[in-house]
């Protein structure tokens, strides 16, 4: 673990999903915003803070959401700080604490759709073994992604201001588009236009699952 700036880093080797919670937690809490700490308590009860960040791809392990969504933080503090030396205008436009606000939920969406399973593999030496592993399900509430995790953040009594449901709603890019959809796309594009936390948020949540949650051993090297 590295503290930087007041920030506190923590490595890929060094998952610690109990850490993970106390620095989630208190970063949320630096924000003082109304609903915070309620928005802790249903993250709690729904399993946010042991539930893994994907199935099959980046940080797919207990406490994998949490890693992910402080990953995302670390990675969108950066390029904020950045870009306030390339515009000065950035300061005045986006706050620390929407950056935090964002960036730590984002994807709370991913909280009650991974369900704990098993399945068989085959060792190198042929050997067939149980795994841990996890199975998607919609049926909670089948709300889609970024909307999801706004309508949650509402329905928990949490204050955001525009900006930052829209630097949510939007956070997948082109991703998150029904390219069948002509107002899907002008509202994307309107939203990244009014609001520069739209696209930090964005570039940050791809340059964590990108490149600071790269596996470092192979699944099938198993």
């Amino acid at each position: 673990m590295a503290i930087n700036n007041n920030t506190i880093y923590i490595s890929m080797e060094e998952l610690d999903v109990k850490q993970n919670k106390e620095t989630f937690c208190e970063l949320l809490n630096s924000t003082k915003r109304d609903g915070v700490e309620d928005v802790i308590e249903e993250l709690e009860s729904m399993g946010f803070f042991e539930a893994p960040a994907s199935c099959n791809h980046h940080l797919n392990v207990e406490g994998g959401l949490v890693q992910h969504s402080l990953n995302t933080f670390y990675a969108a503090e950066k390029i904020w700080e950045g870009m306030k030396q390339l515009d000065s205008t950035i300061e005045k436009e986006v706050k620390r604490d929407s950056i935090i606000l964002a960036a730590l939920l984002h994807d709370v969406c991913k909280a009650d759709i991974y369900k704990q399973s098993s399945r068989k593999r085959k060792t190198k030496l042929g050997d067939w073994v149980d795994c841990k592993c996890y199975k998607v399900s919609y049926k909670d509430f089948p709300m889609g992604h970024g909307e999801k995790s706004v309508i949650l953040l509402l329905c928990y009594g949490l204050e955001l201001d525009d900006a930052e449901m829209l630097a949510i709603r939007w956070h997948m890019g082109s991703w998150g588009l029904n390219m069948n959809s002509i107002e899907d796309q002008k509202c994307f594009d309107t939203a990244k236009e009014l609001y520069p936390l739209v696209s930090i948020i964005q570039a940050a949540d791809s340059l964590a699952a990108g490149l600071l949650e790269r596996k470092f051993v192979d699944e099938e090297d198993y």
